[in-house]
């Protein structure tokens, strides 16, 4: 009986494999050759999953996204307003080893989707989605009565953005954790900010 093959876990263990390489060697040590000797693949076998690194790379980023926002997802629907949005703050900054890493793939991938719209497109709609989450959520934790789309929310939404995607690109320099509290004191000062 032939061995049943599970499609999807393989395109799984490719893309964590592209993501291990990525943040070892940067976006260029994820070349097809290295997916595949890391893998443990066969020569042409990963044409199989995908069909050029472009298609690699789609995934991987789409993965990192999704990571994130099941880790938004994932905070208790029993924390007031003020504390879910803490935690919908937090789980975006490089506060760990893991999401530090996180960030080496994120940069890496930013920096390939300039010259690939169909990546541009995808974080661009993941911006967009990530700032409404934000502006229900700081409308929420301010409880003044204010919409989601008041440029006030909307206004707080960016620079929450601007300030968890800069604190992502500075850990790359201190990939030790060296300014883990300084940026939880960055989440301090914006919910003072936010909701005083």
């Amino acid at each position: 009986m032939p061995k049943i093959i599970d499609h999807d876990q393989r395109r799984r263990e490719i893309v964590a494999v592209a993501k291990k390489l990525i943040i070892q060697g940067g976006f260029e040590a994820a070349t097809m050759r290295s997916i595949v000797a890391e893998a443990g693949f066969a020569n042409g076998a990963l044409k199989r999953y995908f069909p050029s690194k472009d298609s690699i790379v789609a995934a991987t980023f789409q993965s990192v996204l999704a990571e994130m926002n099941e880790r938004i997802n994932d905070g208790d629907p029993a924390l007031d307003p003020k504390e879910a949005l803490r935690h919908d703050i937090e789980v975006t900054l490089p506060l760990d080893t893991y999401r530090i890493d996180s960030a080496r793939v994120l940069l890496s991938l930013w920096e390939h989707s300039v010259a690939n719209e169909e990546l541009a497109t995808l974080y661009r709609e993941h911006l967009r989605e990530w700032r409404r989450r934000l502006a229900v959520r700081i409308a929420e934790a301010r409880d003044r009565g204010e919409s989601p789309e008041a440029p006030t929310v909307t206004a707080l939404a960016g620079e929450v953005i601007s300030m968890s995607i800069g604190a992502n690109v500075t850990c790359l320099m201190f990939p030790s954790g060296e300014l883990i509290p300084e940026h939880r004191a960055h989440v301090d000062r914006l919910m003072r900010n936010i909701t005083d």
